[in-house]
């Protein structure tokens, strides 16, 4: 399908691509050092220390540098100080990009908006931020091609006489950024970095929260931070890690780390908060984005590709901070309402398409060193306190590298530290890209015996890294494809990536379907119908019992429900009035009767189980309960006449535009209203 401008004119700009994350200044240490030809040259053997060997070493080591936090900007300094050469070690409270780094746009931002300011103001440091930012872009789409690929994004316009002056604009733009424009998969982006610091000899561990800052007097009798204590969330037992030096890279948690160094410092992160709902892959067109920064209340609304869906959102407003950011119903709407706009008039928009939901919040900070505190940041802030504490806050995606160079710059000066290297990470390849080709998903088919569809994923999921992934993979017992068992018939997730995300050090459920495979993220119902067999595999591999898989799987389902807008989506079902004309509500009940033929009063997984079989469908056990759950909204194992009626309105109005339980009770009610020939006088 196209956009449609609906009375606007729309220009195209080739080269475009944004983000709702912000920018920096870039400083390249050339010439690079022998180390730095030979990580980037060679793909790295080294096999990943399991997360019992990174806890140990935590235990065991005094690190030059530690790093708390495992977002993109702490990832990025993690690597960046190991390849300098320091001892180094980076903790995370949740998982690897668990928070506003998964929950990105996608877009990886060039700065079009800068040089805009740049070109009306003639200000030069405006565009040198993009030469800055478009470099940055430049280099991310060359370490992890496997990751990203080019997006055009479409601009809406509309008045005619800014059509030039867009035009004019937008070829500036492309002559600034050249060749260099893409989208990228932000959860495995971030993963990527930290396996590969990991690789190169950081110890990394996810699932493990700092409750305290140590500190020990120096020469002078000045009180200065020398570790932090670090408790393991999944055993509960507490650490002391040694370092000379912290480093603060926590995102919307700026705060509390810098108050464990002085509780009477003022807050400098401004948290706010960005809501995408995601569509099916009808509502764009699969090779072209939109973005709109001119909607009825002002926010920026984009509409983007993204995994064979559609992703759609807003920029931000104001919150608080909290681990646990959820989507709400009027974002959505608000979404809902917008995106009418730029589509045709005969495509309906309905709630019941919205297949996931999630909020992530961006970190916006003011600097401490400056006065004025109304100001915010527009790229990030670097600041050392007396104690040698190091905080990077702000920034965006795009210019995750060049923050963790600064940063680590900072910690250099602050803490007195030697590195052996200038920075290195200017052209290091990321995990899997060593040995990736566009057409490398062509050697898994043929080689492992996998579908093109999967094949595909692994290569672009995982780059050179897939071949490990396929040797892990079960036979089907199928004729084809031979590997590669599904955990989602709609998916191309294989089981084979369960057990290898657990080798990067996925945790948890939550870990594998949000950040893993990104099931959660593109839709909250088929992630919980994987659920059972992603913990299965996981608890072949973890040794857990019966009362872990059961506390995962409500773990699992209580994340997807309020953080990926499983929640509001039923809720937004349940709103809807039953609003049936007298002969409507006559034939629902008629329907509903076809299939409860005892006349119970509800429909119960054995009701199910024969009409699917009267109809030649064999479907498995627990698919059977799922069909029930999707309409069952007092969980009480059945489904009432009154649940029924509710199902027909939500789909009537749009609510829901898809019911399994809705089509087989149709297939029953259609087959008892056929006549058989022996009643009918024959058919000679």
């Amino acid at each position: 399908m196209a956009f449609q401008g609906l009375g606007r004119l729309v220009v195209i700009g080739g080269g475009i691509s944004l983000s709702v994350y912000g920018m920096t200044q870039i400083c390249v240490d050339k010439p690079k050092s022998v180390f730095a030809a030979e990580i980037q040259n060679q793909r790295p053997q080294t096999p990943l220390p399991t997360r019992a060997e990174q806890l140990k070493k935590l235990q065991e080591t005094e690190f030059d540098v530690l790093v708390i936090g495992g977002g993109a900007t702490g990832s990025g300094v993690a690597l960046d100080a190991v390849s300098r050469g320091f001892e180094t070690a980076l903790v995370e409270l949740d998982d690897i990009s668990s928070g506003t780094s998964s929950r990105s746009t996608k877009l990886i931002h060039g700065g079009v908006r800068y040089l805009q300011k740049a070109f009306m103001n003639l200000d030069l440091e405006q565009y040198r931020m993009v030469k800055e930012a478009l470099h940055e872009r430049a280099n991310l789409l060359a370490i992890a091609p496997h990751l990203s690929y080019p997006l055009p994004i479409m601009l809406p316009i509309y008045k005619w006489w800014e059509l030039p002056y867009y035009w004019m604009g937008i070829k500036m733009y492309d002559l600034v950024a050249g060749r260099q424009k893409g989208q990228h998969n932000d959860a495995r982006m971030n993963i990527a970095i930290a396996i590969t610091a990991a690789r190169l000899g950081a110890t990394v561990a996810n699932h493990a929260m700092v409750t305290g800052l140590t500190k020990m007097k120096n020469e002078n009798g000045i009180e200065r931070i020398n570790g932090a204590i670090v408790k393991d969330l999944l055993s509960g037992k507490e650490y002391e890690i040694k370092a000379k030096c912290v480093i603060n890279a926590t995102g919307p948690f700026t705060d509390s780390v810098r108050k464990m160094d002085d509780p009477s410092i003022q807050n400098i992160c401004q948290p706010s908060v960005g809501v995408h709902i995601v569509l099916p892959d009808y509502y764009s067109p699969d090779k072209m984005g939109l973005l709109d920064p001119s909607t009825s209340d002002g926010r920026v609304i984009f509409f983007l590709p993204w995994q064979k869906t559609t992703i759609a959102g807003t920029t931000d407003r104001a919150c608080e901070v909290t681990l646990h950011p959820s989507p709400t119903e009027e974002d959505i709407q608000f979404i809902l309402r917008e995106i009418k706009n730029y589509l045709s008039g005969d495509i309906e928009v309905r709630r019941g398409d919205v297949l996931s939901a999630w909020a992530g919040i961006r970190p916006l900070v003011l600097d401490p060193k400056k006065e004025n505190t109304e100001s915010i940041a527009r790229n990030h802030v670097i600041h050392s306190s007396d104690s040698g504490l190091v905080t990077i806050g702000g920034g965006k995606w795009t210019t995750y590298r060049v923050m963790a160079k600064e940063t680590v710059d900072a910690a250099i000066k602050a803490c007195n530290l030697k590195p052996k290297y200038n920075c290195q990470t200017d052209g290091l390849l990321l995990e899997g890209a060593h040995g990736w080709s566009p057409t490398m998903f062509i050697r898994l088919v043929q080689d492992f015996g996998l579908e093109n569809e999967v094949a595909q994923h692994l290569a672009n999921t995982y780059g050179d890294r897939a071949f490990t992934v396929a040797k892990m993979a079960n036979l089907t017992g199928k004729r084809w494809p031979i590997v590669g068992r599904r955990l989602h018939e709609e998916f191309p997730y294989i089981e084979a990536e369960v057990r290898y995300a657990l080798r990067e050090y996925a945790c948890t459920a939550v870990d594998v379907i949000a950040r893993r495979l990104r099931l959660a993220f593109l839709n909250v119902q088929a992630a919980e119908e994987a659920l059972p067999k992603i913990i299965s595999i996981m608890a072949e591999e973890l040794q857990w019992n019966k009362s872990e898989q059961k506390h995962q799987h409500e773990l699992a389902l209580e994340f997807l429900q309020k953080e990926m807008g499983q929640q509001v989506n039923k809720a937004s079902r349940q709103v809807a009035p039953i609003n049936f004309t007298g002969e409507e509500i006559k034939m629902y009940i008629k329907q509903f009767q076809s299939i409860d033929k005892e006349k119970k009063g509800f429909i119960s997984v054995n009701d199910l189980r024969r009409t699917l079989k009267s109809s030649g469908e064999k479907i498995p056990e627990d698919t059977l309960h799922e069909i029930l759950n999707e309409v069952d909204l007092n969980k009480n194992g059945q489904v009432e006449l009154e649940e029924y009626l509710e199902l027909m309105c939500s789909i009537k109005t749009g609510s829901v535009t898809q019911s399994r339980l809705a089509k087989a009770v149709e297939i029953e009610y259609q087959h008892s209203l056929q006549v058989p020939v022996e009643r009918s006088g024959g058919g000679v």
